[in-house]
């Protein structure tokens, strides 16, 4: 069932944030974050367009003027980088002076980043700390900070997760973040159960979405295949690194263009007065990657194994 009053807080940022709820707020609002681009600027401007207040949060001031100009005096946006503390309880109190008394009704949680990926051995700790600070640790604090103002208003939590938070598909830190969002998204909802608090997690499947960078896969690749010592390089062999590029080209050149079921599934988690706790918007999420997910982990391990090229040095 889905609520018709437009009067709630709505924050969107790469997390996103609303203040009051829709059925009993007359100024609702909403917070979001990682709105510069990708589902976090269409969400806000989707919701803006329901008539309702938004209070977005960016990583670049080009992306906030860029927002603000394209939508109306609705939303209201500010910088942040979820990486910095100090940068955290900014927007916080932002946003909490924005609110007032009313609380925030939605807090989403969007930001997120998906390189530097590939097979494990090929990525250093620095890389996997890169994506899990911006993925798991920012929206985590994010969360802890925003979560008096959400309890104040009995609203609810949207974390974006993905379908790599169900089945480890590529090695790198985006999976492992995303396994974290989920247990993390988990126990929040039991905790906040008796606050009358709601928490919703999206499992999109491969979207096409601006979270790998501007620079090509192909040349990322490259980078990370120059960099290993040659005893490495060659227990693989080019041919792994050849197929395995043109294999991952590939599955991003698949990947789904048109996000709409994904923002209508985050705007239901935001406005619905009974939001899933999960939402998993894609064909191949449904019929691929949830199916191997619940499969016996062998069996699983089989399918998925089959997808890599064989290196050099294999048994």
């Amino acid at each position: 069932m889905w609520s018709t009053s437009p009067a709630f807080w709505v924050v969107c940022p790469c997390m996103a944030v609303a203040t009051t709820s829709p059925s009993t707020a007359s100024r609702p609002s909403q917070t979001s974050s990682g709105c510069d681009s990708g589902f976090g600027n269409v969400l806000a401007k989707q919701l803006v367009d329901r008539g309702m207040r938004v209070l977005a949060t960016c990583f670049t001031e080009e992306g906030a003027h860029k927002l603000q100009q394209d939508t109306s005096y609705r939303l209201q946006t500010t910088l942040l980088d979820v990486t910095k503390t100090e940068s955290i309880q900014a927007a916080a109190q932002w946003v909490r002076d924005q609110v007032g008394d009313q609380g925030l009704w939605a807090l989403v949680n969007n930001a997120g980043v998906g390189v530097p990926s590939g097979p494990n051995e090929w990525l250093t700790k620095e890389d996997f700390v890169k994506v899990i600070n911006v993925n798991l640790v920012g929206l985590i604090e994010v969360t802890l900070h925003m979560l008096p103002m959400v309890k104040k208003a009995r609203g609810r939590v949207v974390n974006m997760s993905s379908s790599g938070g169900r089945v480890a598909v590529i090695g790198g830190g985006y999976c492992v973040s995303k396994f974290g969002v989920e247990a993390f998204s988990d126990s929040i909802r039991r905790e906040l159960h008796y606050f009358g608090v709601k928490v919703s997690i999206i499992e999109p499947g491969n979207y096409r979405t601006s979270i790998l960078g501007q620079e090509g896969m192909e040349s990322r690749l490259q980078k990370l295949w120059d960099r290993l010592p040659q005893e490495t390089r060659d227990s693989y062999g080019e041919e792994y690194f050849r197929i395995y590029t043109d294999k991952l080209k590939n599955m991003l050149q698949l990947a789904e263009p048109r996000i709409r079921d994904v923002i209508n599934s985050m705007e239901h988690a935001v406005v619905s007065r009974s939001p899933r706790i999960r939402y998993n918007p894609g064909l191949d999420a449904k019929l691929l990657y949830l199916p191997l997910a619940k499969l016996p982990t062998p069996v699983t391990d089989f399918i998925l194994s089959r997808y890599l090229p064989r290196p050099a040095d294999s048994v």
